[in-house]
């Protein structure tokens, strides 16, 4: 005849019983949460406003993405001597200036 099962073992058993349930419960709880976003996704999608940029805007966002490009490379003091220029001569002449300080 087999040994009879303590108490102790037997609440081991229902202990180590709910936390296998406990574990699945948050299983379960992120594939809803998971699904659930999906859902929400589908159903609504985020509709960016798409504004629009005017010729002039657009020109000065080229151009301040030379300038940007221009300034990448540059050393700090080169850097603040392009920034002068661009305060007293504007954007194009501080692309140059820097390109120009680039390639010595």
């Amino acid at each position: 005849m087999p040994p009879r099962p303590t108490m102790k073992n037997s609440l081991r058993a229902i202990e180590r019983a709910f936390a296998d349930i406990e574990k699945q419960l948050a299983g379960l709880a992120r594939r809803v949460r998971r699904a659930e976003r999906a859902a929400q996704a589908k159903a609504s999608p985020a509709r960016r406003r798409h504004q629009r940029l005017s010729p002039k805007r657009r020109a000065q966002l080229k151009l301040q993405g030379r300038y940007m490009t221009a300034m990448r490379q540059l050393k700090p003091r080169q850097k603040a001597r392009v920034r002068a220029v661009k305060e007293k001569k504007g954007f194009e002449a501080a692309i140059r200036a820097a390109k120009k300080l680039a390639d010595n």
